[in-house]
């Protein structure tokens, strides 16, 4: 398999996982305190990937030269992971996913200023076109809302998240320097478990772990085992394949996800004239789809 498919597929799977954690996390985000959660599922998921690499016999040495790599990167998750837990406290899950869908567009950003990734034209309408479906999601295809910038305070918090996950995408390709995806990993959820977890040792001390609802325990094994470790080193893999803003194209997919994993649990469909901006977001990651070529040639070579 090419190495720019096996990307596409990886980013597939971690749209698909990644939406489950919006869906799942919005239930349990009252009941656990973010800084707690995230880390929680940092060392889990670091325990896993670790484990996994050893047994496969991929653990990597390399991986340890240069720790400061992790600690920033690690940070960046962090930031992401906190901020969107917040953000469930208060906006809905749907909602808060379609702002996920507006790192595209910051990522390519990031990837010009970081990695020199150009935009092609075609890309360019595509970021145009996804950013404002999920402006329409973003603001309940309420127009007035949109004139007057009325947006919720959860929505705002994980839109900052948004800005460190957009930014830690092309360092990925940046500090990476030729080891192995799953030790890599492996490394970075561990710099964020322990980042996080100094910050919030207050909280995570606190927390009074017996009394912890059933969802909650549900939602940390979700995420620590699959919207941490595996769409990690998903993540990683496909970003040293394909550039930055095409990595986070696939997160045009997250509201559509989202929507049916909302319906798997027993939630209401979206009124239907959301609907028109999630189509909005899937045009756009076929637009971008579309220019293989083109962007093939922005990947630096490692």
């Amino acid at each position: 398999m090419r190495p720019a498919m096996a990307g596409h597929l990886a980013m597939l799977t971690f749209s698909a996982l990644v939406a489950g954690s919006f869906a799942l996390g919005s239930r349990a985000a009252n009941d656990i305190d973010p800084l707690v959660m995230t880390a929680a599922r940092f060392w889990v998921a670091a325990a896993v990937l670790t484990a996994v690499a050893l047994v496969l016999g991929k653990w990597d040495r390399r991986a340890a030269r240069a720790p400061w790599r992790f600690a920033v990167l690690g940070s960046l998750m962090g930031a992401y992971f906190v901020a969107m837990f917040e953000g469930l406290k208060t906006a809905p899950p749907v909602s808060t996913s379609a702002v996920f869908t507006l790192t595209p567009i910051m990522a390519a950003g990031f990837g010009w200023l970081l990695m020199r990734q150009r935009l092609t034209p075609r890309m360019a309408m595509a970021l145009a076109i996804g950013g404002a479906g999920a402006l329409w999601v973003i603001f309940r295809a309420d127009l007035s809302a949109l004139l007057a910038v009325d947006i919720g305070r959860g929505e705002v918090i994980f839109f900052w998240g948004c800005i460190a996950h957009a930014l830690y995408t092309p360092l990925v390709a940046r500090f990476k320097r030729g080891e192995g995806t799953l030790t890599f990993a492996a490394f970075t959820l561990l710099g964020g478990a322990i980042v996080v977890s100094l910050y919030g040792w207050r909280e995570i001390v606190a927390t009074d772990w017996g009394q912890l609802p059933a969802i909650v325990w549900i939602t940390l094994a979700y995420v620590a085992l699959f919207a941490s470790a595996s769409s990690v080193a998903l993540l990683q893999f496909a970003a040293a394949q394909l550039p930055s803003a095409k990595v986070m194209a696939y997160t045009y997919l997250t509201p559509s996800w989202v929507i049916g994993w909302q319906l798997a649990l027993g939630a209401s469909p979206p009124p239907g004239v959301v609907l028109v901006g999630i189509a909005a977001t899937i045009i756009a990651l076929v637009l971008l789809l579309r220019d293989d070529d083109a962007l093939r040639a922005a990947v630096p070579a490692e």
